[in-house]
């Protein structure tokens, strides 16, 4: 068991795992949250201030959950109004992610007119049937699928992990990143505007999808996704 002590330091697990810019994490009765990023399998929960966690090491942890950032000095920049002031009172330690950028991009292929038990599952799915194992001293679970695997199988198998119309985009896109070793390098690279023409070139990705996984899984902070039901 590892701990990390974040005294002056605003965050929340619970927030920050469960507000939907990620999937395929699970809390249990006991406080305790177990899912997979860049590969890991992870069981975090957290105690006041005091965060207990397996299957990663502390400098893992304080990357992916972007504990190294000044929450405050941003937050303080954005109370700017009533409605600003509510939210980031609610939800001060709420984090942005820092997540691998495929396992970011499959998720929002997926969660495009979807609830999140349905992300869930589609992610799940895929994983169950093309991903690979990883273990740990708490448990085994399977990796999100290689582009590589995703676009060697046909987009009728992909659909049937309860994809829909989905799978079109998954298959093709997944063979175009198979493709381009170095896409991920190139959009962390590139300034926002450039980083969000190139991303649009995959299949089913729009504009807010794409603002989604610049922000989530590049960390293009200029993005701002916007829901379709946002005037």
């Amino acid at each position: 068991m590892r701990v990390f002590v974040t005294d002056n330091v605003p965050f929340s697990l619970d927030d920050t795992l469960s507000c939907g810019q990620v999937f395929r994490w699970k809390k249990d009765e006991e406080g305790w949250w177990r899912g997979i990023a860049h590969d890991h399998l992870i069981k975090i929960r957290q105690q006041d201030n005091r965060i207990e966690y397996l299957g990663c090491d502390e400098d893992f942890l304080v990357y992916y959950f972007n504990l190294d950032l000044d929450l405050d000095g941003v937050l303080e920049a954005l109370d700017r109004d009533e409605y600003m002031h509510g939210a980031i009172e609610k939800h001060r330690g709420l984090r942005l992610l820092r997540q691998n950028p495929w396992e970011c991009l499959l998720t929002y292929l997926c969660a495009q007119n979807a609830n999140i038990p349905f992300i869930d599952r589609m992610l799940n799915n895929l994983s169950e049937k093309y991903g690979e194992p990883i273990t740990s001293e708490f448990g085994c679970a399977k990796s999100y699928p290689r582009p590589e695997k995703l676009a060697a199988v046909s987009k009728e198998d992909i659909e049937s992990c309860s994809l829909g119309y989905r799978s079109t985009y998954v298959n093709r896109t997944a063979e175009m990143i198979a493709n381009d070793p170095m896409w991920a390098d190139k959009l962390f690279n590139a300034d926002y505007e450039t980083a969000r023409q190139s991303i649009l070139h995959y299949d089913g990705i729009g504009p807010k999808v794409a603002d989604c996984i610049l922000l989530f899984g590049f960390q293009k902070y200029s993005s701002f996704p916007v829901d379709r039901w946002v005037d």
